[in-house]
């Protein structure tokens, strides 16, 4: 049984129009053989994909545009300070991201994450030269820099080389947290100047070590992992 589009009314198979609002009843299967002009199209549009190369030579044109202008009116025009040094980081930053997703696509992921970290390294020495010291930057940005990327290195190694699965994932993340949070608390209390000691990290270290011991034992028992994925629905 079939009903009117316009206003609903149940309508007989034999009937070629609506009784109620005199609106056509046409069968889709017949719409194939209906003629030019009819309002709905007969065949299926495709917008062309974007190339790589051309996105690629798209933001490449735009970030360099973007670093150049900003230069040059900081030269020539907003003298005050060297603000533009914000603005060609940032284009450097995006630049180094988008190289392995777009122009270069056979880059190594480990030599694409270590270029990510030096392309942050670099966009906070440009915000260095805009502060009236830089000891922030190598007593401290420097060495968090290097352990976050270090960090991201291992995490990645580990997914790409051991079974991956929710569980062992989440074991990798709490304890790399837990190194990244004693890392950091080490660093300002060296930059600081105050004695080397674990405090605020060391609750973040007690909270993880207790999440990694559970999930270490979750995936030396199959019984239990395959248990906690029933009832997680993972």
């Amino acid at each position: 049984m079939s009903y009117c589009v316009n206003c609903g009314v149940e309508l007989d198979a034999s009937l070629k129009s609506c009784p109620l609002c005199h609106t056509p009843v046409i069968n889709p299967r017949e719409l194939k053989d209906t003629p030019p002009g009819f309002p709905y199209p007969q065949e299926r549009g495709q917008v062309e994909v974007v190339k790589r190369k051309d996105l690629g030579i798209l933001i490449s044109v735009v970030l360099s545009a973007t670093a150049l202008s900003c230069g040059l009116l900081n030269l020539f025009v907003f003298t005050g300070t060297g603000w533009s040094l914000l603005i060609i980081g940032i284009c450097i930053l995006l630049f180094v991201f988008a190289f392995p997703a777009v122009i270069y696509t056979k880059l190594p992921i480990y030599l694409s994450l270590l270029f990510d970290g030096l392309a942050i390294g670099v966009y906070l020495y440009l915000i260095a030269l805009l502060t009236p010291s830089r000891r922030w930057f190598w007593e401290l940005a420097v060495p968090i820099v290097l352990l976050v990327t270090l960090l991201i290195e291992i995490f990645t190694f580990l997914l790409r080389k051991l079974p991956i699965s929710i569980i062992s994932t989440a074991l990798y993340i709490f304890a790399e947290a837990a190194v990244l949070c004693i890392g950091i608390e080490l660093f300002v209390d060296r930059f600081t100047g105050n004695p080397l000691r674990l405090s605020w990290s060391a609750v973040v270290l007690t909270a993880c070590g207790i999440i990694v011991v559970a999930l270490v034992t979750i995936l030396s028992k199959r019984r239990l992992r395959d248990a906690v994925q029933r009832r997680l629905h993972f």
